[in-house]
């Protein structure tokens, strides 16, 4: 084994524990060797809810790649008596402490969130924080060298640090991969396609899929009540579509993120009601915030027919069993990613996927 390999090493946080071991068993798979890259570390919790990061081995010159999933709500720590889970805060605090334990000695620290932290706070509107920008800022100072995240909400952000390096990739080869082998029947083409763009944020999303896929696009437009708050978001009043006669049709609505889901379901149903034959919905990050109850009626109602979604953050075993959902797994390409830029090598490749796609529709 080559001297570069013993430069790797993978920081897989608690959050991330799953995908980082998958993620380093395809490294050692494609460099052919049989030692671990992944660093054992602890992250401590005291008695009052305090913590400290403890790296038992030696970074010492290491290219440093620290994975963590801030959305991972099952990791759970003891305060006060009581069970805490940890929430994003928590986890960006993680990412810091092990960034302040590696104190200088690695010879590259790559922070790779495909859940970007606060990326939902990412723009202000009046006097209110602007917490994505600030947290982007307080890695770069503490010398992070790269940022590797997935489908951010909004990529503009990456403005307010223009010197870091800063990557913003898409899981949509392999989402239609995994749309076109678990859907043989699916047709693809405009008589019997059609792709949904859930309001106009995921436009530019819709229309790439629709592009590689061949068909065309539909829009809802949200319809929202500006004079009230509900749960930090201004509640939908209406959907209103616009686009081509969807009747007969297979549609698939694509977005960035489904957080309790009630905007797709809404949705379904008014596809349903304009006769849509399947419904199917594919998403970077599925978080089901407010559970799966209405997903397994809807489903067992005909209203949808199957969500696509990435292991990217946290999925529980609930939502892996559902009949509804197909895991979609990035372990594999994000592995390529790492092995490459350890060798200082280009993922250019692997930021537009088009011509991959559309090799695959073609076999």
């Amino acid at each position: 084994m080559s001297e570069l390999n013993h430069d790797l090493g993978i920081i897989a946080l608690e959050s991330c524990k799953e995908l980082g071991n998958a993620v380093d068993k395809y490294i050692q798979e494609k460099r052919n060797c049989t030692e671990t890259f992944l660093i054992p570390t602890n992250e401590i919790r005291f008695s009052n809810g305090e913590g400290k990061v403890k790296i038992s081995e030696t970074v010492r010159g290491k290219d440093i790649y620290i994975l963590c999933d801030i959305g991972n709500y099952s990791c759970k720590y003891k305060m006060f008596g009581f069970t805490n889970h940890k929430g994003p805060d928590e986890h960006f605090q993680d990412i810091k402490r092990t960034i302040s334990a590696i104190k200088g000695k690695a010879s590259r620290i790559t922070v790779i969130m495909p859940l970007l932290y606060e990326s939902r706070q990412h723009r202000r509107k009046g006097r209110e924080s602007l917490d994505c920008a600030l947290a982007l800022q307080e890695l770069e100072r503490l010398g992070v060298d790269e940022i590797i995240t997935f489908d951010v909400h909004d990529p503009n952000v990456q403005n307010a640090v223009p010197l870091l390096s800063f990557e913003n990739i898409y899981p949509t080869y392999d989402i239609v991969k995994s749309l076109t082998s678990d859907q043989s029947s699916l047709e693809l083409n405009k008589e019997k396609l059609l792709v949904i763009s859930p309001d106009t944020g995921a436009m530019d999303r819709a229309i790439y899929y629709s592009s590689v896929l061949g068909v065309d696009v539909g829009l809802f437009y949200k319809r929202r009540d500006h004079s009230l708050i509900v749960n930090g978001k201004n509640p939908i009043v209406e959907h209103e579509y616009m686009g081509r006669d969807v009747s007969g049709k297979d549609v698939l609505i694509v977005d960035d993120m489904i957080a309790s889901g009630e905007s797709v379901l809404d949705i379904a149903l008014e596809l349903k009601a304009r006769n849509v034959r399947n419904v199917y919905v594919a998403t970077t990050f599925a978080f089901f915030t407010e559970g799966l109850e209405k997903f397994n009626k809807f489903y067992q109602d005909g209203v949808i027919s199957k969500v696509y979604s990435t292991n990217l953050t946290y999925i529980p075993k609930e939502l892996s069993n559902s009949k509804w959902f197909y895991g979609v797994d990035m372990s594999e390409f994000l592995a390529r990613i790492i092995n490459r830029l350890n060798y200082g090598k280009s993922i250019a490749k692997y930021m537009d996927a088009t011509e991959i796609i559309r090799r695959l529709l073609n076999e």
